[in-house]
């Protein structure tokens, strides 16, 4: 449930929602996707009203969903052909794609032979081929271990900025949350509202060195504290 939940995205930022497991935070998603109806409100995308479209923005659920019996190739596709673009050709443009995602040479393999963290830039491969400017990844990392979560995340960082995305991230690690946004929305329990906003001026490209930095402890601990209040 949400409760007069506003923010903005300009274009390139990426901005990062925190807040309670329950709050709402993956309403406010597929609301924004148009998967879901908002009973009051608007969605704004370019000063337009986009509230029930599906046309403005990529969304990559918590969970890969990648179908066991597609190829990797095939499964990176799926997106285009719902779009209406033949097999054939959808699975040629993805596979431009792979090397940018470090999955060159597993085009062809199935999903259960990949590890969990090829699986996930899968997932993403097949959201960004749709060739939305905006981009929702919904805890994309969150079933990771931490090695594989840190090292996706400085690719994540590297390719959104390569591609010059809008991204909205929604994450329960506040240390992520700090390492990949320009901006970060605190949200309240259930219903949600925005409790806090906070901008993150670490310079980029962060890595695991960052945390040590006295203005990421300091981040760190306010939304620690918001969370908690």
């Amino acid at each position: 449930m949400l409760d007069a939940v506003s923010l903005h995205v300009s274009p390139g930022e990426l901005v990062s929602i925190i807040g309670p497991s329950g709050c709402g935070k993956s309403t406010l998603f597929n609301i924004i996707a148009g998967l879901d109806q908002a009973t009051s409100g608007s969605i704004r995308v370019d000063g337009r009203e986009a509230a029930g479209s599906c046309n403005h923005a990529a969304y990559m659920p918590q969970k890969d969903l990648l179908f066991p019996w597609r190829s990797i190739a095939e499964n990176a596709a799926l997106g285009l052909e719902v779009q209406g673009i033949k097999r054939r050709a959808a699975q040629q443009q993805v596979r431009e794609w792979f090397p940018r995602f470090g999955l060159s040479g597993f085009e062809d393999a199935l999903p259960f032979e990949l590890s969990g963290g090829m699986r996930q830039r899968a997932a993403l491969l097949r959201t960004v081929v749709q060739q939305q400017q905006t981009l929702l990844l919904d805890e994309p990392f969150g079933a990771l271990d931490a090695l594989t979560k840190q090292e996706l995340q400085a690719w994540l960082q590297q390719v959104w900025i390569e591609h010059d995305w809008t991204a909205l991230l929604i994450t329960h690690d506040v240390r992520e949350a700090i390492l990949l946004s320009d901006r970060v929305v605190v949200l309240t329990p259930r219903p949600a509202s925005v409790r806090m906003v906070i901008d993150v001026a670490l310079p980029r490209p962060r890595g695991i060195e960052t945390i040590a930095h006295p203005e990421f402890a300091r981040l760190e601990r306010t939304l620690l504290e918001a969370l908690s209040s």
